[in-house]
């Protein structure tokens, strides 16, 4: 019953339960005679003619596998992370509730071990080597057998290539110049000559002393190599009132020292005549 793909053992995906060949789906195989040779038709009683097949699938296009399968009873409540085989039954088919049977499945990632195949047999003396026992449901013995799974290799697409890439040759290859000739990486730049500004030319000897530090940065500050402009609002000319500002400019007269001290000359002579007045006195 186990499927094989290039000598590699496929897991379980699915099992469930179905009426006949018709309605099992096209990816399950269907169990239909049991190890010991005997039908496998579970039949609620010997007057049905109809009854249902275990079936099950390996099918790894979902990406998941069955991990565990067990079987209880109606009375038993299921245990976390199983849950119930679907049906795919014939509408007037109906599957005995009094023991189910569970799996569980998990991501083909998560797990090493899985369930590889299941066998059924109708006589419950009977062992089947390398198979664990899972339990007795409806005259019928299921038997699992787990272990480490293959997963199948994905196919690599193959590349198409286009009729120019054929076309090249390895004759055409060795006609192609010879490649240039190695150059180091991450060598010194060359240094390139400082500009210095006119005011770096313009510094005294004895400026360059004050300054402190390394020799080849003596006498060189921030603003050095900074260009300098006039405000645009400071520009007579581009505003246009150059003329008019000459004009007021030669009527201003300078003054010297002598005559501002002349112009604003004050001795204070009627102040200090009225200090000196006597009071007059008033006759008793």
């Amino acid at each position: 019953m186990s499927l094989n793909l290039q000598g590699k053992v496929l897991p379980l995906t699915a099992v469930a339960w179905t009426s006949s060949t018709s309605y099992c789906p096209k990816e399950f195989t269907l169990i239909s005679i049991t190890e010991d040779g005997s039908a496998a038709n579970f039949t609620r009683s010997f007057a049905m003619k109809s009854g249902y097949y275990l079936c099950f699938s390996k099918d790894l296009k979902r990406g998941e596998v069955l991990s565990d399968i067990q079987i209880i009873s109606d009375k038993d409540s299921i245990p976390h992370g199983y849950s119930y085989i679907p049906e795919y039954l014939d509408p007037k088919t109906s599957v005995s509730k009094k023991k189910r049977v569970i799996v569980r499945t998990s991501p083909v990632a998560s797990v090493e071990t899985a369930v590889l195949d299941i066998k059924l047999t109708a006589r419950s003396k009977m062992l089947l080597q390398h198979y664990t026992y899972v339990g007795d449901i409806h005259g019928y013995v299921l038997w699992c057998r787990k272990g480490p799974f293959s997963s199948p290799v994905p196919k690599v697409k193959p590349r198409s290539v286009s009729l120019e890439l054929r076309g090249l040759s390895l004759d055409e290859a060795t006609d192609s110049p010879p490649p240039l000739p190695l150059r180091p990486r991450n060598l010194p730049s060359a240094p390139q000559p400082s500009r210095l500004s006119s005011r770096r030319h313009s510094l005294q000897p004895r400026n360059v002393k004050e300054t402190s530090g390394d020799s080849s940065l003596q006498a060189i500050t921030a603003l050095d190599g900074v260009p300098f402009s006039l405000n645009p609002d400071f520009d007579l000319q581009a505003n246009g009132m150059a003329l008019q500002m000459n004009s007021q400019l030669n009527d201003i007269r300078i003054k010297s020292v002598k005559d501002i001290e002349n112009e604003y000359n004050y001795t204070f002579a009627v102040e200090e005549s009225a200090a000196k007045r006597i009071r007059p006195s008033v006759s008793k």
